[in-house]
């Protein structure tokens, strides 16, 4: 079979979390153009009926809170309804409310990233798991990040948070595998989003970025789901388990540096964990 006729998705039932924007968008961008039947899944509902009509009649909105399960998993019974079953996910959903140093971090943030970040991702993979297991298998992908895996000083829960998505996913894949259900991650460096679109407005830290890449340029959000694609398709048949980065080589070297940023928020002494009495 040629490669072409192994990454087709026409007729298949596909579930986008945090399509509205992004990473998300550009996957359920490339599934739709694909032939695929698309829920895309997120917070903002204007934002999602907004890209559902851009996209086609193929790709189906609903505002949904990766946090809430019984939404996930409304949401993954939703995701079947134009084939009768659910072939892959792509999860794009997450986020952070903290930064900073962790000495002075604020808790209560820390807890609504834990939620979102690691909470959020088990939801939306024990119910689509159930789904991809009754219907004879299928493909889930989690979105990751390099603060999973190269230390991001300052970042919260971020990283922490991620590192227990990549083991997630490769706990899943270990449990799923006898029912033919693969499940990978995808950890992208720096990749122009909305999101990070003030990072790229600081020349210090546009410019450490550089310095700690070795390709050249700043990421696309089609860099990262061209390769959810890949894991979507019959193509990455034999391929689970793994925790693959889209960062232009960044994770051979360093995290970012964000002294630029944070020193004058927290002072250079703050920045190194000394806190005033309480």
């Amino acid at each position: 079979m040629s490669l072409s006729a192994r990454i087709s998705f026409a007729d298949r039932s596909y579930l986008v979390t945090g399509g509205g924007s992004g990473i998300g968008k550009a996957v359920a961008a490339g599934l739709a153009a694909a032939g695929a039947h698309v829920l895309i899944v997120g917070r903002g509902a204007e934002r999602l009926a907004a890209v559902a009509a851009e996209l086609g009649d193929t790709v189906r909105p609903l505002p949904t809170d990766v946090t809430d399960e019984d939404g996930v998993a409304a949401a993954v019974a939703a995701a079947q309804d134009s084939t009768g079953r659910l072939h892959g996910v792509v999860h794009c959903a997450g986020g952070s409310q903290t930064i900073g140093p962790l000495t002075q971090m604020d808790s209560e943030a820390w807890r609504r990233t834990v939620d979102l970040n690691v909470n959020g991702t088990m939801y939306v993979l024990k119910h689509a798991a159930r789904a991809l297991v009754r219907g004879g298998g299928g493909s889930f992908v989690g979105i990751s990040s390099i603060a999973a895996s190269n230390t991001h000083r300052w970042f919260g829960a971020y990283g922490v948070t991620k590192a227990g998505v990549d083991h997630l996913m490769m706990l899943a894949a270990d449990e799923l595998g006898p029912s033919q259900v693969r499940v990978n991650g995808i950890r992208p460096g720096l990749t122009r989003t909305e999101l990070v679109a003030p990072v790229l407005d600081t020349p210090q830290i546009a410019e450490d970025y550089r310095l700690s890449t070795p390709l050249p340029r700043v990421g696309e959000v089609d860099d990262v789901a061209d390769l959810a694609l890949f894991l979507l398709s019959d193509a990455a048949s034999w391929i689970t388990g793994q925790i693959i980065n889209v960062d232009g080589g960044q994770g051979l070297r360093r995290g970012p540096d964000f002294t630029a940023m944070l020193e004058p928020a927290f002072g250079a002494d703050g920045l190194r964990g000394v806190v005033g009495p309480q």
